[in-house]
């Protein structure tokens, strides 16, 4: 069959997106509401900072902030996690980034599907954050055994879902028939369903051991926990959500707030506490609720250098060490000041970012050096074209996600402090053995994204040498 006839896996993608955030918004009303006040406060956003506007419009960005969102899930087995593997990558998506959250005290670890290719990051930028249940880390033998049967007698998606998935893998691709029924049978994995295949009694032993265990297992699938708009000015959601009648969490986890952002800023609201129906006899017995489901937030900056997050992860360690965050809240003023204090240290304006090598920037050609480039040559460094006005660079933006923060957002909707010590340490191999592929280095596909900008650059302005 003609490669023509298949729908671009891009499209594919946007059609899965929307699909899926109408689903939870029907499921969530809450997750409504917090779309249409991020949309409020981008467009005052993009109004008030005319410069922001022009830099997403000249990156091709300003028409993808209204699709911007990712969403969240977690599976219990390997063959959960390669499965979904295959499932992503028919909509263009690919793992990126190891994520050990095991060391916050959240017995998991997890990756991130995404886009890779600028083009493909321009049309739809959807992303799912997930994650893989570390069974080993619970420490009660016969619970974890319990565990290990419970989820061995599920399956998360459906006959048909397979059977596409097969048939893109086969054929390259799929049709627009295709393509549809994908779709609406992907999008069932990803359900949320009230019964739980497990008794009260069991789902309370996995609960005490750790709540995002029992999320894990007791339900048939790994429901979407949280899908997550783009926002231009997280403090203004975080400040406008009580307004609305929601809730949010008692910090905004990642940097603080900067003149120019970094990495990922990140807030929610709380999550849902939802009717369950257990296996089981007696109405006393059957009928509970569970805890899992939120509303989050994000705000994305410049994507940082390994030198950049180096210096960050140690900021960012000194104030969480300096100031330790409670679930009530008393003391986020606190930690925000301490936080503000530390990253004093953390240069705030892109020009110094740049020469400091600490950020990812996006080369191009001004008119000003196309013209010169005309009249005769252009010649010099990197800085010296900038310095001229003849190369223009502009923030790369971050698609990944953080450590700490994920940790953060998962634990503040677990409903306590609750952490675990956990004796275990990451393993990459393991996972990347489940998931049947190696992940993506974020900081190479960035670099990469740097220099083909940069070498694009160059070329169009004539200058041959990339000298820095």
């Amino acid at each position: 069959m003609s490669t023509d006839a298949f729908v671009h896996p891009d499209e594919i993608r946007s059609m899965f997106s929307s699909a899926m955030s109408d689903m939870y918004r029907a499921e969530v009303p809450q997750y409504g509401a917090l779309m249409e006040l991020v949309s409020e406060i981008n467009q005052d956003k993009l109004e008030a900072d005319p410069k922001l506007a022009e830099s997403l419009e000249h990156n091709g960005e300003l028409d993808r902030i209204d699709l911007e969102r990712h969403g969240a899930i977690r599976l219990g087995k390997p063959e959960e996690l390669c499965n979904m593997r295959r499932l992503f990558a028919v909509m263009g998506m690919h793992p990126v980034g190891y994520y050990d959250l095991s060391v916050a005290g959240v017995p998991v670890h997890s990756t991130a599907f995404r886009p890779i290719e600028e083009e493909a990051l321009k049309r739809n930028p959807f992303r799912v954050f997930t994650s893989l249940l570390r069974l080993e880390l619970i420490e009660d033998d016969d619970l974890r055994r319990q565990a290990e049967s419970i989820l061995a007698k599920r399956d998360i998606f459906t006959a048909d879902a397979i059977k596409l998935i097969y048939l893109a893998e086969k054929n390259g691709g799929l049709t627009r028939h295709q393509a549809e029924q994908f779709v609406a049978e992907a999008l069932e994995t990803f359900r949320w369903h009230s019964d739980a295949t497990v008794t009260r009694e069991t789902y309370q032993k996995l609960h005490d051991a750790h709540r995002l265990i029992a999320d894990v297992v007791c339900f048939k699938g790994p429901h979407i926990n949280h899908l997550t708009p783009r926002t231009l000015d997280i403090d203004a959601v975080q400040q406008g959500m009580p307004k609305r009648g929601i809730t949010p969490k008692a910090v905004v986890e990642g940097p603080p707030a900067r003149s120019c952002p970094i990495l990922l800023r990140q807030t929610s609201f709380k999550a849902l506490e939802e009717r369950v129906n257990f296996v089981g006899g007696r109405l006393d017995e059957t009928v509970g609720t569970h805890t899992a489901r939120f509303g989050e937030i994000e705000q994305r900056g410049i994507a940082l250098t390994a030198a950049g997050r180096k210096l960050y992860d140690t900021l960012l360690a000194s104030a969480r060490h300096a100031v330790q965050i409670n679930a009530g809240g008393s003391n986020a003023r606190d930690y925000e000041t301490e936080l503000a204090e530390r990253f004093r240290a953390f240069p705030d304006d892109y020009e110094t970012l740049r020469a400091e090598k600490l950020a990812f920037f996006r080369y191009s050609p001004t008119k000003s050096g196309l013209n010169a480039a005309k009249s005769g040559g252009v010649s010099g460094s990197v800085n010296e074209l900038v310095d001229k006005g003849y190369l223009r660079a502009d923030p790369i933006i971050y698609e990944d996600f953080l450590p700490v923060s994920a940790a953060g957002i998962f634990q503040s909707n677990l409903g306590s402090d609750e952490q675990k010590n956990y004796a275990e340490q990451s393993n990459q191999d393991v996972f990347e053995e489940c998931l049947g592929a190696p992940v993506g280095d974020e900081l190479a596909l960035y670099a990469g994204l740097e220099q083909a900008s940069l070498t694009n650059a160059l070329q169009m302005l004539g200058v041959r040498r990339n000298v820095a």
